[in-house]
């Protein structure tokens, strides 16, 4: 599932941007196919230099997913993961819809608003990153984020409809900044729960829920919407994300 960003020119017609997009992806192809190496020379974590030392033959991902099955905490965060994570999900595929509830013919600053969303997820991606790397503060760090993405998405669903557009701007990369923040924490806390199993199927079923759970906020919050409205859609949101953000805090006890 990915973020609808709706991009828009009076001067451009709309299938430029397929053919850029599709040019993109395969230059992408291209450099990874002949550029990147199949693994680096050393490896980059404890749990990958084990992984080298075991023969192939003997490594079973089925086995190493039924243990990871049996880890409780990494469960809970596999859960939280996935509700934080789809709620993301969920509202980059709505957005358009919400906005012009509110704002009739912005289709334009619609597009703009989850441009807006997505590079302020960007600088919360690299800003937790960093932060979690000096500070090695897993749990603290993940509860703090999940907090202020439910604040986040408590402030936008309050203030979509008070007829301010660049409210709006703010509040969207508030949200998108915590919301996408937390993926790297999500990640690296995973690693640190799952130690020594492969950081690549810890990471596969993180990815596993949050696409579970994005389609299920999509589709749920979309007949929401339809019945009760934007606002009615949005709180209901706010709940699961209240329920992440206890499943996140009990990781600290």
């Amino acid at each position: 599932m990915h973020n609808n960003i709706y991009l828009r020119s009076s001067s451009v017609p709309k299938v430029n941007w397929f053919y850029l997009v599709g040019t993109s992806t395969t230059l992408n192809f291209y450099v990874c196919f002949l550029v990147f190496q199949d693994q680096p020379k050393l490896p980059p974590s404890q749990a990958q230099a084990q992984a080298r030392s075991i023969d192939p033959d003997e490594y079973s991902y089925k086995a190493s997913i039924l243990r990871l099955l049996k880890n409780k905490p990494f469960m809970l965060l596999v859960v939280s993961y996935g509700l934080n994570v789809g709620c993301f999900y969920s509202i980059s595929t709505l957005l358009n819809r919400m906005i012009i509830e509110y704002y009739p013919g912005e289709e334009v600053n619609a597009g703009r608003i989850g441009l807006t969303i997505v590079i302020a997820g960007m600088v919360g991606s690299l800003i937790c990153g960093i932060w979690l790397d000096k500070t090695k503060t897993y749990k603290q760090t993940s509860l703090a984020v999940y907090i202020f993405t439910l604040i986040g998405m408590l402030v936008f669903a309050f203030t979509l409809n008070i007829g301010h557009l660049w409210v709006v701007f703010v509040t969207g990369g508030v949200l998108g900044f915590f919301m996408t923040g937390y993926l790297p924490l999500g990640f690296e806390f995973a690693v640190e729960l799952t130690f020594p199993e492969s950081e690549g199927t810890s990471s596969g079923l993180l990815n596993c829920s949050a696409q579970i759970f994005g389609i299920i906020f999509t589709i749920s919050q979309g007949k929401i919407i339809d019945k009760w409205g934007t606002f009615a859609g949005n709180m209901f949101l706010a709940v699961f994300l209240l329920i992440g953000t206890a499943m996140t805090g009990r990781h600290l006890y």
